[in-house]
């Protein structure tokens, strides 16, 4: 662990560091890579680079699979710069890894039939054009299953293991709606000629669920908005489809779990309800009956054992999981031993029926992989921590606050204290998740800590209306012409912050990633004097170029949260609240981060904000990857991001 240092002589070292890059000294400074355009930011030092390595290093390691076979599993973790698919073959052994890429592994599963292959998926450059490959474990040869010219998705198993159904796009911006259409597909990924097309769908939301016991069918879903989906069950051999819930009002329905039995279908879905609830759906009558429901608890996930008999499912209460497992024949809820409170993800049944696999993050723990063992009842840690690395222990546990907006409304979010080596008032960074169908919970904030233990600087991520955990109606709240009633939410947040004797209300800097990022554009035009500066990543400046230039597989359903803006009123109503049109009011500084190869917010949108802000003599730094898209997934990429990020919050709200 390396020990904390006092905030002022690790100011003292940077400044020293500071004169030494000014004064020429190389060695000093961290160039940025060759893929990297850094516009307007100063020099960084090493030394703080230095400072930072111990919050840099942790790595997150997540579920991906279960061998068909045996007892292990394959995981997700960084090596080198990105996420590689690693085995780890018992409860605590190190992970072995198995791809060997440089770009990151998006996801990867076993064949049901036998553990000799798996499939994963992969995109180039962050541009979400992804492509599933075979991996042959015996011969490490790996093998493209897809069309290169389409962006490919998804990916369930049929009950044998020999078939995986896929869903596959054309990609390209500038093609039209009324045009769009999805392909459902089927491979043999042994045999990768006998792909084939089952059917073409109309519009872009579709997805695959899962296959029926006699592999002739599958169950899809239709995303329209986060407001409106519904489900179906498509015939593979006549590639006719039918409806399996109602249109009568608009619900939301997640998941598509086909029971081996072949008479139902499990889902979570909000119809009739606020919040989502675990349902079966009776596939002859078409009848829907609530299994599992928790009054003002969202149910986030889901999963069936094999034979049908125990359901899995998580519980999402106030931003923190609670895992449940049912007994379908009983209605009675199996005794599970104690988990660390945290947020739960990846659910997945192994084959046996018995073990449950799943991640598990929380302030003070990464992201790691656990199982239970329901004979044992025993909680079976696979992953370790990794060396070299901040103490996780001493991090900050979070606080939940809450506060009025304008229209009296109630508004929380999470709150990370710096400790008591600093006192008095202390600076803020308001950070603001995007989505904005997303919510913030209390998790791992892995290098965000350093801001916390070293400079001491608060840290705060608000759920916003529109955020998801709370209701739809509170989802409903920002839709269309009600989009700046969020901002207004964080004003009412710069008022709370006032009222707090340990916050600055002075120093305050606002902070968010894609809608988080128009987000943190639209509070330093409507609350120009009340913030120190601001940073947006891959955020949208202006909603019409935004929804006219993002990937035509995703405009529809961004003009059903954003409006349309084919519509003149619409339009109008857009272009009068975005930010570029408004960047006059930015006076403060802004950092903008951005990836050249983003297919939902283009690198337009970044550059035409830099571009006016600079001309009006405003100060902005400017960063983009020419390797990257929607965020920075590689690490030399993400390391260098936050040591300007870490430089801007010092300037901003240190230096004063």
């Amino acid at each position: 662990m390396t020990p904390r240092r006092p905030l002022r002589s690790a100011r003292r070292a940077l400044a020293a560091a500071s004169i030494l890059a000014l004064a020429g000294g190389c060695a000093s400074v961290l160039a940025p890579g060759e893929n990297l355009l850094a516009d307007g930011i100063p020099p960084i030092p090493a030394a703080l680079a230095e400072s930072l390595r111990p919050y840099t290093e942790f790595r997150p390691q997540r579920f991906l699979s279960w061998h068909p076979e045996r007892r292990e599993m394959l995981i997700g973790r960084r090596a080198g710069e990105t996420a590689q698919v690693h085995r780890v073959a018992a409860p605590g052994e190190a992970p072995r890894q198995i791809t060997r890429s440089g770009e990151p592994v998006a996801g990867a599963s076993y064949a049901p039939a036998h553990g000799g292959l798996f499939v994963y998926a992969q995109d180039t450059g962050g541009s979400e054009r992804y492509q599933l490959y075979r991996f042959d474990l015996e011969t490490e040869r790996v093998t493209r299953l897809t069309d290169e010219a389409k962006r490919n998705s998804g990916g369930a198993w049929s009950r044998d293991g020999r078939w995986l159904a896929y869903t596959a796009v054309a990609f390209g911006p500038q093609r039209r709606s009324e045009d769009l259409s999805i392909e459902v597909r089927i491979v043999d990924p042994t045999v990768p000629e006998t792909d084939r097309l089952v059917a073409r769908l109309p519009g872009i939301g579709w997805s695959v669920g899962s296959w029926s016991p006699d592999g002739r069918k599958l169950a899809l879903s239709e995303f329209r908005s986060i407001n409106e989906s519904t489900l179906w069950l498509l015939d593979i051999e006549f590639a006719t489809r039918q409806l399996l819930t109602p249109r009568r009002e608009a619900a939301s329905y997640r998941g598509a779990l086909l029971d081996p039995g072949g008479g139902g279908l499990y889902a979570l879905s909000d119809r009739e309800s606020e919040y989502r609830r675990l349902v079966r759906i009776d596939l002859a009558t078409r009848e829907e009956r609530v299994l599992v429901e928790r009054p003002g608890t969202d149910i986030d996930d889901f999963e069936l054992t094999e034979d049908g008999r125990l359901m899995a499912y998580v519980a999402n209460d106030a931003g923190r999981s609670e895992l449940r497992v049912l007994d379908l024949r009983t209605r009675e809820e199996r005794p599970l031993p104690a988990i660390p409170p945290g947020i739960i993800s990846g659910l997945r049944w192994h084959r046996n029926g018995n073990d449950l696999a799943f991640n598990l993050s929380s302030a003070r723990s990464p992201l790691a992989v656990y199982s239970v063992d329901l004979a044992q009842r025993s909680l079976v840690r696979w992953t370790r921590d990794e060396p070299g690395t901040a103490d996780p222990a001493r991090f900050a546990l979070p606080e939940l606050v809450r506060w009025k907006s304008f229209d009296g409304r109630e508004i929380s979010g999470w709150l990370y204290r710096p400790g008591a080596s600093f006192p008095g008032r202390r600076p803020v960074i308001v950070d603001i998740h995007g989505g904005p169908e997303g919510q913030s919970r209390p998790g791992f904030k892995g290098r965000y800590n350093y801001l916390l233990d070293e400079l001491g600087i608060a840290l705060l991520f608000p759920n916003v209306r529109g955020s998801t955990g709370f209701g739809k109606s509170f989802t409903r709240l920002d839709d269309g012409k009600l989009r700046e009633d969020a901002v207004r939410d964080i004003g009412a947040l710069l008022d709370r912050i006032g009222e707090d004797a340990r916050l600055d209300p002075r120093r305050v800097l606002v902070s968010g990633g894609s809608y988080g990022g128009y987000m943190s554009l639209a509070v330093a035009t409507l609350y120009p004097e009340r913030i120190a500066c601001a940073i947006d990543e891959v955020g949208i400046s202006n909603f019409v170029s935004f929804l006219e230039n993002t990937e035509s597989y995703r405009r529809d359903l961004r003009r059903a949260e954003y409006g349309d803006e084919r519509d003149p009123e619409m339009r109008r109503f857009l272009e009068s609240i975005s930010p570029l049109n408004r960047a006059d009011r930015i006076v403060r500084p802004l950092f903008v981060v951005q990836g050249a190869n983003d297919p939902r917010v283009p690198a337009s949108e970044a550059e035409r904000i830099v571009a006016t802000l600079k001309a009006r003599g405003t100060e902005v730094w400017y960063l983009l990857a020419r390797d990257e898209g929607h965020g920075f997934a590689k690490k030399p990429n993400a390391d260098f991001e936050f040591y300007a990020m870490v430089m801007f919050a010092q300037r901003c709200l240190l230096e004063k």
